[in-house]
């Protein structure tokens, strides 16, 4: 994956002239609770049949602490999509297991999921891999390049087009789809472009990529999280979630 499409940032490209004017994005989960206002006559109600009220009440109790997991999740959620502070982003890491990956040298940071362990193969400044499953992998790919920011390059629309043409030249991929499309601000402003596509490949089957790129210090930065999507076996939630906060957390490391 991100090891054999670097090339599609040829310096050879031109610049597209399209003019920018929206970005597709991730789809996000939102909270928009509505509790209907109580009616004045429920107090009268509950003095008459002060039994059932408290049934209900009791009712109300056992479902919200049923419902309290799922709200810790969508709290997560919120965390994810940048709602609240960077300090919960922290927290909502922890959650997810993923640990923080700095190279000082190459000055790009990262978060790594806990249970995938760093392998060495050529051409990736980079690797990780989960355990027993090669296949799920987290890889960074550092190239000197002329460019200065990424913009020049093109639109986010026009990289990913450039990477999805590089995996149909594949001999193995039957299909590749773009699913989503973003821009975010990095380290200092930095321009940071984020895709997410799905290949089907005869190696491995239907898998969904994560990547992100961004160009610092005359370098372009690219970074390619893939994982098994098989029908059998999809993408779970709980996984995509680590993923994409994988993907968000690629950036130029700090000048210290």
């Amino acid at each position: 994956m991100a090891l054999q499409v670097c090339s599609c940032f040829a310096l050879s490209c031109p610049k597209q002239n399209q003019i920018h004017t929206q970005n597709l994005i991730f789809p996000k989960t939102l909270l928009s609770p509505s509790l209907p206002k109580a009616s004045s006559s429920s107090s009268s109600t509950q003095n008459r049949y002060p039994e059932k009220s408290k049934d209900i009440y009791e009712e109300l109790n056992l479902s919200i602490s049923f419902s309290k997991r799922s709200l810790n999740l969508s709290i997560l959620a919120l965390f994810f999509n940048g709602f609240l502070p960077n300090l919960s982003k922290c927290a909502y890491a922890e959650e997810l297991e993923l640990q923080r990956y700095t190279d000082s040298n190459e000055g790009f940071t990262l978060l790594i999921p806990s249970s995938f362990n760093k392998v060495e193969k050529a051409g990736a400044t980079v690797l990780f891999e989960e355990e027993g499953k090669g296949s799920n992998n987290v890889g960074v790919v550092v190239n000197p390049v002329r460019l200065s920011s990424l913009g020049e390059f093109g639109t986010p629309e026009f990289v990913v087009e450039k990477l999805i043409q590089a995996e149909k030249r594949k001999e193995s991929t039957k299909d590749a789809e773009v699913i989503g499309v973003a821009e975010r601000s990095g380290q200092g402003g930095l321009q940071v472009y984020e895709f997410e596509y799905k290949v089907d490949s005869t190696r491995g089957g239907m898998k969904r990529i994560f990547s992100a790129a961004f160009v610092a210090s005359k370098k372009l930065y690219l970074l390619n999280i893939a994982h098994s999507d098989k029908q059998e076996s999809p993408l779970d939630t709980q996984t995509r979630m680590m993923l994409e906060q994988v993907l968000h957390s690629f950036d130029a490391a700090p000048q210290t």
